[in-house]
């Protein structure tokens, strides 16, 4: 196959390199004979429309992300190697302003291009990858918008609903694979046409988190069992080499089925050669995955198969470098290194400049964009930020749950709900959010625009509602409580408050009642929602009106699609019991209740605390080091400097028990004495009217 074997044995010579007349296998013919391509893939993932190198919350350029600083981080690593492919692993249209100006402000019309295609035809994508976040304005809309791209779109385990549950109906809704020719130069300059099968997965929980918009129309299936169909088919159909692109994290070793991060699992599927994977917003190969069984993070490799996850935003650019090798007529992976780059370096300093080429074709949709979030739609008297809201009551859900229970009260006036009292769930969508300490809202008294807004909600989500009774309430309450860690009162060591395993967004504080937490005792539920703890209790005096709820009594709590249909895994929420199902944004319900009101107070109304607890404990928690100034109770709240991380450390005082108070306790005994004396009274004068 190779003609110059003079070149290669004089080059041999010339080095000094010993031939081994002893060993007939190993022959210059043999070398010659060997056909060997290097292949450098490429992957971004969860762009969520950061195109521009901008935040439109705080209104001015950033380092930080960017797919316009990631295009020059592209275009640098192609000029390194002289075979490439480019592909995207989805999460591409929702996530900012900007999605939410082109699909909701001034809508993308049929034929129009979606800034994103404007933006990634201009980088040669080979393929993309359908995320979970791209169902989240509708089937209609991301239909619209895939017309806009110049490369392929891949998806599996996407199905569309043929209403009879007959899986020899299956039809995909999407193009589940494609098989690409690729033009390749190997070592030596000769060129291969190789082909490579690309795979597209997405999280099955997209039929809970987006019922609205796939109910009747599609259903989502198990990414592995999908995965086992189809890559047999592809090797069938001439793939030399598969890449499998999974929105989704590693997740667990075990594999139970309908996995939302399956690519632990995907790594044991034989015929996969690279997962390029994303979802969870990390950064692999990286020491966070360290330690795990099967994965080297030196190498980057899952199980032995190669895998990259570039973290979030075009914050990095992933690359899996693969040596391919001709022999017998079959390409095999004989060696693999994945790496990432990011767009700043260690210290935080930008490494590229932003692709100017890409920042032309989508300047005038965000410069719309910027327009648009500045413009005012009411005031408040006192500012709003997320600082403390892992830790206390917090403005910054006060009000969103303020406006949905707002918007509740009214739509259920004339319905068979009138009448039920209606309580308002909401999180922090903002807490120093995996890992980084400048994702915190803050926005100060005065002038709300758009973009505080969308601060305080970061999500399409639209309002829904639930009726549960009090006893679920409970529950609900309980799984919110497992984002504490469990506090040993017999030890003076520094224990950290906040399980950085949980997800803030989970953290649901329930108004309309009121309650403590007992973070002494351990969890009741998993991160999961499984039961771990059946005889532990966090949730202690739990009220109603100012009495112990009744377990049985009915309410209706305003939340969103994603809680009401199923997501977070919250015990008695799946979806079953939703009342209401609004057409709405609870985005654009703060919207409305901020304009209907003019001016607001989103002061914390304070309606849940810690539990006092025995013992002088050192427990700390972390926010941003800008937290500090908002500090106004010394006697809870201490700054204790800030860290490598960029966080700053906090500790937090909890108040005594009656164990060690006991003036204390004869006081609240007394008090809660004339509390329950002054209810008798108003239950009889209530009974004698």
């Amino acid at each position: 196959m190779k003609k110059n074997t003079k070149k290669v044995a004089g080059t041999a010579l010339a080095l000094g390199l010993l031939i081994p007349q002893a060993t007939p296998s190993i022959t210059y013919a043999d070398v010659m004979d060997q056909d060997v391509v290097k292949l450098r893939i490429f992957e971004t993932t969860d762009i969520h429309v950061n195109l521009a190198n901008y935040d439109y919350y705080q209104d001015k350029e950033t380092n930080s992300y960017g797919l316009v600083k990631t295009a020059t981080l592209i275009k640098n690593a192609r000029e390194e190697v002289n075979n490439s492919l480019l592909f995207d692993n989805g999460d591409l249209l929702q996530g900012n302003p900007l999605g939410d100006y082109v699909a909701k402000v001034d809508p993308l019309q049929e034929g129009e291009m979606h800034p994103v295609y404007k933006a990634m035809n201009l980088l040669d994508y080979d393929a993309g990858n359908i995320g979970n976040h791209e169902f989240n304005y509708g089937l209609d809309f991301l239909g619209n918008s895939l017309q806009g791209s110049n490369f392929p779109y891949v998806n599996a385990n996407v199905y569309k609903d043929d209403k009879d549950g007959d899986p020899s109906n299956d039809e995909n809704y999407f193009t589940p694979y494609q098989i690409l020719d690729k033009d390749v130069v190997d070592e030596d300059g000769e060129t291969h046409t190789l082909k490579v099968g690309v795979i597209g997965f997405t999280p099955p929980q997209i039929m809970q988190w987006d019922k609205a918009n796939l109910e009747g129309k599609v259903v989502a299936k198990d990414i592995i069992e999908t995965a086992n169909k189809f890559i047999p088919q592809m090797k069938e159909e001439g793939a030399d080499i598969i890449v499998a692109i999974p929105h989704s994290g590693i997740g667990t070793v075990t594999d139970e089925g309908m996995e939302e991060n399956a690519t632990y699992s995907l790594s044991k599927v034989d015929g996969i050669d690279a997962i390029l994977f994303g979802h969870s917003h990390g950064v692999f190969p990286s020491d966070s995955y360290a330690g795990i069984e099967g994965v080297d993070v030196n190498k980057g490799t899952i199980n032995g198969v190669a895998a990259v996850m570039p973290g979030y935003w075009g914050s990095h650019l992933g690359l899996v470098d693969l040596e391919l090798e001709l022999k017998d007529g079959e390409w095999s992976v004989k060696g693999s290194q994945s790496s990432t780059r990011g767009i700043v370096d260690k210290n935080g300093n930008p490494s590229v400049e932003r692709d100017e080429e890409v920042f032309s074709a989508i300047e005038e949709d965000h410069n719309h964009t910027i327009d648009w979030v500045r413009s005012a739609v009411g005031e408040t008297e006192a500012p709003i930020n997320s600082y403390f809201a892992q830790v206390k009551d917090d403005p910054s859900i006060q009000i969103v749950t303020n406006a949905q229970k707002w918007y509740v009260e009214k739509f259920i006036k004339g319905t068979e709900f009138a009448g039920l009292p209606v309580l308002s769930s909401g999180a922090p969508f903002k807490a120093g959010t995996r890992g980084d300490a400048t994702y915190y809202t803050d926005i100060p008294a005065g002038e709300l625009a758009i973009k505080n807004v969308a601060d305080l909600y970061l999500y399409p989500n639209t309002l829904q509602a639930v009726k549960v009774n009090g006893a679920q309430v409970k529950e609900w309450l309980e799984m919110s409580a497992g984002q504490f860690n469990q506090i040993d009162t017999s030890t003076s060591e520094e224990q950290s408050l906040v399980n950085g395993d949980f997800r803030s967004y989970n953290f649901d504080v329930i108004d309309g009642v009121t309650y403590e937490i007992d973070v002494t005792k351990p969890a009741r539920y998993g991160t999961d929602g499984k039961l771990i703890n059946e005889d532990s209790h966090r949730i202690k005096n739990l009220k109603f009106k100012g009495k112990p709820i009744d377990p049985e009594q009915q309410f209706i709590v305003a939340t969103n699609n994603y809680r009401a249909s199923g997501g977070g895994h919250f015990p008695g929420i799946d979806g079953t019991n939703i009342a209401i199902e609004s057409p709405d944004e609870n985005r654009n319900v703060i919207i409305d209740y901020i304009m209907e009101k003019g001016t607001i107070n989103p002061e914390a109304d304070g309606n849940w605390n810690f539990a006092p607890i025995k013992g002088d404990v050192n427990v700390v928690f972390q926010s941003s080091p800008e937290a500090q100034k908002y500090i106004h109770d010394s006697r809870t709240f201490k700054y204790l400097g800030t860290e490598d991380s960029g966080f700053a450390k906090y500790s937090i005082k909890f108040k005594q028990s009656d164990a060690t108070n006991p003036g204390q306790e004869k006081k609240e005994s007394k008090g809660n004495f004339l509390t329950n004396f002054i209810s008798s009274v108003a239950q009889v004068f209530n009974f004698i009217k």
